[in-house]
């Protein structure tokens, strides 16, 4: 009986600091360049479609400095992105960080303000295509988000532009 509660408590012990040893496990080490939140800041939209957020978010991680082009005498790089929806032409300063792009998705779903803009001013109308272009402009922390889309009733075809809220541009 004496010898049952021993080898009990080795097993909890020993079971106590297996479990202990699992919550010590180091995570693999993720790399963010922290310079770049203003790009994201200024580009990233929660209503955005996800193929838009991810590309955004791969070229603010991009790290300029472990690349095979990287070489110290340059001070300007561009890295292009692309993904079946889109593509990115991020410009980087030779220190990693964005100082413009150029973005263009196709056929991404419309964020909710521009799909009901379009549903107030167009009935029975329907999108058949539509392109999203974003310009991001590190010098002022601006970006200029428009949609283009081809709208269509029947055979008649018309061409408009919004911008992220909804607001049609001429």
């Amino acid at each position: 009986m004496k010898q049952t509660k021993v080898l009990l408590i080795i097993a909890l012990t020993l079971f106590a600091f297996n479990f202990n040893s699992f919550s010590q496990e180091t995570l693999p080490e993720v790399t963010v360049v922290s310079m770049n939140y203003k790009y994201l800041k200024s580009v990233s939209d929660s209503s955005a479609a996800q193929p838009v957020r991810l590309l955004e978010r791969r070229a603010a991680t991009y790290d300029i400095k472990k690349s095979d082009f990287y070489e110290e005498e340059y001070d300007n790089y561009f890295v292009s992105f692309y993904i079946p929806e889109g593509e990115i032409l991020a410009f980087y300063d030779k220190d990693g960080k964005i100082t413009s792009t150029a973005e263009k998705y196709k056929n991404v779903k419309l964020p909710a303000e521009v799909r009901k803009s379009i549903a107030e001013r167009y009935p029975n109308w329907s999108i058949a295509k539509d392109v999203y272009v974003v310009n991001y402009y590190a010098k002022d922390n601006s970006s200029k988000k428009t949609y283009k889309m081809l709208l269509e009733n029947g055979s008649t075809r018309l061409r408009v532009k919004t911008n992220d809220k909804g607001e049609f541009i001429n």
